[in-house]
């Protein structure tokens, strides 16, 4: 059955035409993901947690699959529950499971605080950002090899989709975060087919709030996955248990249904029951979905843009105060920012080993990179684009690969070579 919702203008890709095949073009962009060393590298990338430590706490590749289930889940509950939607005409759950797959692709080695680490040491040569590095994967240098760049042909909705920002490095005073790249502006001219934004999109990160449908989806399971995934892995770990909740309680200003969701969490942790009470959870922020029509400057040329997603504000709260406590009790412990000073150094040294032996020393011999990143680099004269492909080699990594590779430049005791086969 044709989905109605969609038309060739979502469809449409970004560099080429595609052969058609038995799939639809979203199912293509899914798989396209699913068979990605970028995609499996995620499974030894920190999520809380530094990658390794124990086996069950969520790396970077569990949480995307939960983020996937959640966003597959609400297309069809929308779809069986809304009325301005049907079986021809639909949210397309593959596309949002493309979407949510990908959204933390771009994201480097340790964390967030690599994330703010490879941002400082980019700051003269356009900034880092995991969503912008998501984009330039996706459509740059995802199949990349012999040398040659190549990205994956997405179609306008899912290049739209992974925009969860869309102001560019250039636009902003202080960039510190949420930008994309000033190179990927193209991305932004073909995701709006390059009409004119209007001029109250413009200034500042306006922009980066005008998202479609399918990108609010992926936010919203963003949210719910780490909101309460993170929260149980907090728990299970011991940063966080009864005794730290009710200190944390008794310190904030919380509202009556504040107070009653961290009594819910503290009854579920003594009853031992908070495996159940998450999955449960989990339902109630998909059910918690609704879609309604809204009037802007692309609702005309397509339905991702003449729809919109809604939360159930009591839900959202709820969301927020799990959030809360996680920040308070894990992100803000001293072990985990130990851990991250930790990476944020490691990360600091290597990007500094790789340009000074890159950048003003063309014609140094040392090979420091893997055989096709140092084609690359080799191959580029321009000083920015080399610091740039440096950088793209540096997120990529995966933690133990970081420290492994730490460990060769900087480690008299350490040689290992097979990094490098």
């Amino acid at each position: 059955m044709e989905n109605k919702f969609y038309s060739a203008f979502d469809t449409e890709c970004l560099t080429k035409k595609r052969e058609a095949d038995y799939r639809t073009p979203f199912e293509i962009d899914r798989d396209r993901i699913i068979h990605t060393s970028a995609f499996r590298r995620l499974q030894a990338k920190t999520q809380v947690f530094l990658s390794g430590e124990y086996d069950f706490y969520r790396t970077r590749l569990t949480h995307s699959l939960e983020v996937a289930q959640i966003g597959r889940s609400i297309c069809n509950y929308l779809q069986h529950k809304s009325p301005l939607l049907s079986g021809d005409f639909h949210i397309d759950p593959s596309l949002v499971e493309a979407i949510c797959l990908s959204h933390d692709l771009g994201h480097p080695p340790f964390g967030h605080a690599g994330e703010r680490t490879l941002n400082e040491l980019m700051k003269p040569y356009g900034g880092f950002e995991g969503n912008a590095q998501t984009l330039r994967l996706i459509t740059d240098t995802i199949y990349s090899s012999d040398g040659r760049r190549r990205g994956m042909t997405p179609t306008r909705a899912f290049v739209d989709g992974i925009l969860k920002y869309k102001t560019l490095h250039g636009q902003l005073e202080n960039p510190e975060n949420h930008f994309i790249y000033d190179e990927q502006k193209s991305c932004v001219d073909f995701v709006f087919n390059g009409v004119r934004l209007p001029k109250e999109l413009t200034a500042g990160k306006k922009l980066n709030a005008f998202r479609s449908v399918e990108c609010q989806i992926m936010d919203w399971s963003d949210d719910a996955a780490y909101s309460l995934n993170d929260l149980a892995d907090g728990i299970h770990s011991g940063f966080i248990n009864k005794d730290k909740i009710e200190r944390w309680a008794d310190e904030q200003s919380l509202s009556p249904d504040d107070t009653r969701i961290v009594h819910e969490l503290v009854a579920a942790i003594t009853e031992r029951r908070l495996e159940k009470v998450i999955a449960g959870k989990i339902g109630k922020f998909i059910q918690a979905c609704s879609v309604n029509k809204r009037e802007n400057f692309m609702s005309e040329a397509t339905n991702r843009y003449r729809f919109q997603l809604e939360i159930d504000p009591a839900i959202q709260n709820e969301a927020e105060i799990y959030k809360r406590i996680s920040i308070d009790l894990v992100f803000r412990s001293p072990q985990l920012h130990q851990l991250e000073h930790k990476g944020g150094y490691v990360l600091e040294k290597i990007f500094d080993a790789f340009k000074g032996n890159y950048i003003g020393k063309e014609n140094s011999k040392i090979n420091l990179l893997p055989r096709d990143a140092e084609r690359n680099v080799r191959s580029t004269t321009n000083p920015n684009q080399r610091v740039r492909l440096l950088c793209d080699h540096i997120a990529g990594m995966t933690d133990g690969f970081a420290i492994r590779t730490y460990k060769r430049l900087f480690d008299p005791e350490f040689g290992s070579l097979v990094d490098l086969i």
